[in-house]
């Protein structure tokens, strides 16, 4: 993160680097999105969407992501069936 000018300390966001680039916030999911099965891989489309617009829309969807979705004390430990799906490099 450091050599591409981000502080993996003050990490305040969702990052993806991919490339040698960092993407951050709704440009970070629609780099993610790629790599999903449709219908998520369709979320690249709203990259035409502006991207002030779409970061705000990211962080709508960050604030309440707990009340809409709930929350866990404890992390999932994936299956194997879920870790072949897991996208590496």
């Amino acid at each position: 993160m450091r050599e591409l000018g981000l502080d993996p300390e003050d990490a305040k966001t969702f990052v993806v680097i991919a490339n040698g680039t960092a993407y951050t916030k709704s440009d970070a999911a629609i780099v993610l999105s790629r790599h999903f099965r449709a219908p998520w891989r369709w979320l690249a489309a709203v990259r035409i969407i502006p991207r002030p617009v779409r970061d705000w829309v990211y962080g709508l969807f960050a604030r309440n992501r707990y009340r809409w979705f709930g929350r866990t004390d404890e992390c999932m430990v994936p299956t194997t069936e879920i870790t072949s799906r897991f996208v590496e490099d």
